[in-house]
């Protein structure tokens, strides 16, 4: 099958209805080109509050269920025939999540994905606002085909990315929200696209990764984004990029079936030993009698 995908990145700020009347322009712009998935980056409706610990953040997390963003993305979604992964930021009694809704092209909500890894550094503190994800890592059966979803910081572990592809996805998704490393000179945007094309080729399908732009302040800590969201091949190469500072829209075309032919015909998965990964399971690389 063959379908355009699409990224798109933004600026945010603390005006919460502006960001979601930001966000459906660019679907509504990305849907008038063609798209069939269009992926908007993490925790769009507002800065990423990670930044720094403020406990007044916390009134701004809805529940799953009845979630007036989940709902309006849905009708968003069913009006132009495009699936949406949607992030949001989850109450679930007394546990608060880093959570993606995945709502099909008919506005069905298939289900939620919580963030399995979460950071603890300067300017992304997630750890105080997030509880680690229990919903293990899951693939969705759109309309347009699988896909996998992780959310930042799981882009950085292959694990995650192979589980996804030996479910069954086509295409793996990552909204993110990721710049400057605070306390270091460290510009770590070439090694965040180099990881995630590694997962493409060493997976045999494409990967999206959807960024933020600009800079943002929580209670005085301010943290700039770098953008250069992308979309790569099954390769690794990537076919279409953002800049580092515009809000943009990026669009790839892409024939699933021929990746799966070429990835059945490659050998891959094929040869893989599971039985001969038992450390994977460890912390420290040894294995238990």
């Amino acid at each position: 099958m063959k379908i355009k995908i699409a990224a798109t990145q933004m600026s945010c700020d603390w005006e919460i209805e502006n960001n979601i009347k930001k966000s459906i322009h660019l679907i509504e712009k990305a849907a008038e080109q063609g798209a069939n998935i269009i992926l908007l980056q993490e925790l769009f409706q507002t800065p990423y509050f990670c930044i720094q610990y403020d406990e007044k953040i916390f009134k701004l997390a809805q529940p799953f269920e009845n979630n007036s963003l989940i709902k309006k993305m849905s009708e968003v979604a069913k009006k132009h025939k495009v699936v949406l992964p949607i992030s949001f930021f989850e109450k679930d009694n007394n546990a608060y999540f880093n959570s993606i809704a995945v709502i099909d092209a008919d506005g069905k909500v298939l289900g939620k994905y919580r963030k399995s890894h979460i950071p603890d550094g300067a300017g992304y503190l997630e750890k105080y606002y997030f509880n680690p994800g229990d919903t293990g890592f899951k693939i969705w059966n759109t309309a347009y085909g699988k896909i996998g979803i992780g959310i930042c910081w799981d882009q950085w572990f292959p694990e995650a990315a192979r589980i996804m592809a030996l479910k069954g996805a086509e295409v793996l998704f990552y909204p993110t929200a990721i710049g400057d490393e605070i306390m270091s000179t460290y510009d770590s945007s070439d090694a965040w696209q180099t990881v995630m094309q590694g997962h493409a080729a060493a997976n045999i399908m494409p990967v999206v990764a959807s960024n933020r732009i600009g800079s943002e302040s929580v209670k005085g800590q301010v943290n700039g984004f770098y953008g250069k969201s992308f979309i790569c091949n099954r390769s690794g190469k990537i076919i279409a990029e953002a800049s580092k500072d515009q809000e943009e829209v990026i669009l790839a075309e892409i024939d699933t079936e021929e990746n799966h032919l070429f990835r059945r015909n490659w050998g891959l998965f094929r040869d893989r030993r599971p039985e001969l990964y038992k450390e994977i399971l460890s912390l420290n690389g040894e294995t238990k009698d």
